[in-house]
């Protein structure tokens, strides 16, 4: 293996623990209420597609998005994110991850609410790795009631 070599398998090494630190990221800015943070998450012309929620376009209508979906559900939110798949390609990246998202019932015990994926179109924008579009998929959604 030369030092070429060695450089790319390191920066695609990189690449991926940057990208898995994202989708981390993602889930503790939600369920801290860190609107800021979580559109800084976004490139700058980002897109977020979550359902029923809506659509917003860029980090000031993700952040107003958010702030007025999660009103008075910080601190009351768990979102567990499983199973990444990402496909590299130089400073684009797609991917695929599964997220379980828990909630504090009335006794203050952990309910399970829904399970679902996102799906991820990710760029590499001022030397970070960013979600350029993000849909959110609802796979089993809350029970009613």
């Amino acid at each position: 293996m030369d030092d070429t070599d060695l450089a790319a398998r390191l920066q695609r090494l990189e690449d991926l623990l940057e990208i898995h630190q994202l989708f981390i990221d993602y889930g503790r800015c939600l369920d801290a209420g860190d609107f800021d943070g979580y559109a800084a998450l976004f490139a700058q012309d980002g897109e977020l597609m979550l359902g029923p929620l809506g659509r917003a376009k860029g980090r000031d209508e993700i952040k107003t998005m958010m702030s007025k979906a999660l009103s008075g559900q910080v601190g009351s939110s768990f979102h567990i994110i499983s199973s990444p798949q990402v496909q590299l390609d130089g400073d684009r990246a797609s991917s695929e991850v599964m997220w379980t998202a828990l909630a504090r019932d009335e006794s203050g015990h952990p309910r399970l609410t829904m399970l679902g994926r996102h799906r991820d179109d990710l760029v590499r924008e001022d030397g970070r790795w960013r979600f350029a579009r993000r849909r959110g998929l609802v796979d089993i959604p809350s029970a009613p009631g």
